[in-house]
């Protein structure tokens, strides 16, 4: 799966963190979008605001992951943009977290509990008069704010960077259903948990045992949630599979589009 005579580079995110720090930086600034400077404001030359450094690059040196933070202001408290990849046991790539929020956007603290503790987006303990305002917004679960939309044009930069690493796919964990909904329409197939996503889509149906819970007696779980990716992700949220939903892993060869579709003619 790899090609490392066509590439300068490492071919994992260890070796090129072990590299010199200006190196590894330039290696992974190209990840950086076009569109994130204008956009931010952010200077193209120096990565800064009105002086101010705005894109941190965590890549310590015998690590085998990264995380790239760009901030749409000094003062900003959380990033834009944010990702968080690294090298899985059998020396893939792995991108564990993005995220792309619209810094205008009304926030929803659903990333923390009632009591004001990190939940792990929810996972850990879940803030439900947050999620119901931000499920009204018509945000989906683990969304503190509503996306920029854009993940399409970083996909062309991100096989770029995937391909200078003399690898031919790279693999993603969607945390939540939406998510690998939106991954399928990305061109994405699944290394594991397609059957799953299936079954889920079946029993989600009329007649189905998931169809059967959206009962309308709490308002993740309304009688017309099967028909929305967003309706289902937050019954799923809400735990009306019984279980988490995990298992879950897809994965992008570069340049081709998988053409999996888990829920036909799915809406929003």
């Amino acid at each position: 799966m790899q090609n490392n005579e066509t590439s300068s580079w490492p071919d994992s995110i260890r070796g090129i963190n072990d590299l010199a720090e200006p190196a590894k930086l330039a290696i992974y600034h190209t990840l950086l979008p076009d569109w994130v400077f204008p956009m931010f404001g952010i200077d193209p030359a120096t990565h800064t605001i009105r002086g101010t450094r705005v894109v941190h690059v965590r890549c310590p040196a015998r690590s085998s992951s990264v995380e790239i933070s760009v901030y749409n202001a000094p003062e900003s408290t959380e990033p834009a943009l944010y990702l968080h990849m690294g090298d899985s046991f059998n020396a893939q790539l792995v991108v564990f977290l993005v995220v792309i929020n619209d810094p205008a956007s009304p926030r929803y603290n659903i990333d923390r509990d009632e009591a004001g503790r990190p939940n792990q987006l929810g996972m850990e303990g879940r803030n439900i008069p947050e999620e119901i305002r931000a499920m009204e917004a018509g945000l989906a679960p683990g969304q503190v704010r509503r996306g920029l939309r854009v993940f399409r044009t970083m996909l062309p930069t991100f096989e770029a960077f995937v391909g200078n690493m003399g690898h031919v796919l790279f693999f993603i964990e969607p945390l939540f259903y939406h998510n690998a909904i939106t991954f399928e329409r990305y061109g994405f197939s699944y290394s594991q948990g397609l059957q799953f996503m299936k079954t889920i889509h079946r029993e989600f149906l009329p007649g189905g045992c998931l169809h059967q819970k959206l009962t309308g007696d709490s308002p993740f779980r309304p009688r017309d949630a099967w028909r929305t990716v967003t309706g289902r992700s937050w019954a799923l949220h809400d735990g009306v599979l019984g279980r988490p939903f995990t298992g879950v892993q897809m994965y992008k060869r570069i340049g081709h589009d998988a053409h999996v579709e888990t829920f036909p003619n799915a809406e929003w």
